[in-house]
């Protein structure tokens, strides 16, 4: 509790959002009164409660007349289960490559870091686009696209960091003792570069979310029967002026997640990278 009462008061709001948005993403199914794919002609474009609404449909229905509080519910689950996945795969694929690139050093870092240049000079939506056209949309297809973003920035930051631990006396002093390179960089390094490589993924969240859903409000991204906080805002996006809530309420729980995330890693970020001294929220 002392631990809990000590956090800047902007990161304890966005840790309860997380929290909270975790709990609606797993439990918010149970507090609609009707499926997320039902569908009700007479009961479309119901408003929310207190905009006109019902107790029946909380934050309204869409053009289908479908229950927005289940259906965000539904989506809020599939764009956290694409971006934690896509965020943890990136992190692991880029952590990976850049281990090899420092413990190999020569050709093969040079390969890595050439790898690492061409992603990063090339604007990501239009690599996403070209491989949804070629190769269409699927879910793990969708997934795996999400883990090559941005890939290239832990597969340097790991290089770096490695680079440095592996330069240190206690690094050198195990080796000498004998300890294979796998045991080295797992049981000694990592654990030393782990707070640093942790802050990259809290940065890169949120940021596989807005793109997750900037393609499922283009169309390219989650197809039906899933949905997600993107697909129901571009379902909502030509109904602005006579239903707003459809398109409003996703884009403000990506909005709020997004800036939770981001509060939280820049953070971690102050407390982990000891060569920052900005002072604290």
């Amino acid at each position: 509790m002392t631990r809990i009462r000590a956090l800047p008061p902007l990161v304890l709001i966005a840790l309860v959002f997380i929290a909270l948005a975790v709990l609606f993403a797993s439990f918010g199914s149970l507090i609609a009164q009707h499926p997320a794919s039902q569908q009700n002609l007479f009961s479309r474009m119901q408003p929310p409660l207190g905009f006109g609404g019902t107790t029946e449909f909380l934050l309204g229905t869409d053009r289908l007349g479908r229950d927005l509080v289940a259906r965000l519910a539904d989506g809020l689950r599939i764009s956290l289960v694409v971006a934690v996945t896509g965020t943890v795969l990136g992190a692991l694929l880029g952590c990976t490559l850049g281990f090899i690139a420092a413990h190999f050093r020569g050709w093969v870092d040079e390969f890595v870091m050439m790898l690492v240049d061409v992603q990063a000079s090339l604007p990501f939506i239009l690599i996403a686009l070209t491989l949804l056209a070629f190769f269409g949309n699927s879910f793990f297809l969708f997934v795996m696209l999400m883990t090559l973003y941005g890939w290239e920035s832990y597969a340097r930051l790991a290089r770096g960091v490695v680079l440095s631990a592996t330069s240190q006396p206690y690094a050198e002093a195990v080796t000498t003792l004998g300890a294979t390179p796998l045991r080295l960089y797992l049981r000694h390094i990592l654990p030393n570069v782990a707070s640093v490589l942790i802050v990259q993924v809290t940065l890169n969240f949120p940021q596989i979310i807005l793109l997750e859903s900037a393609l499922s409000f283009l169309g390219l991204g989650i197809q039906p029967p899933l949905t997600s906080l993107g697909q129901i805002m571009g379902d909502g996006r030509d109904y602005l002026s006579t239903a707003w809530w459809i398109s409003v309420v996703p884009g403000s729980i990506i909005f709020l997640l997004t800036l939770a995330m981001s509060i939280l890693g820049d953070w971690l970020r102050d407390r982990l990278d000891p060569s920052l001294s900005r002072a604290a929220f």
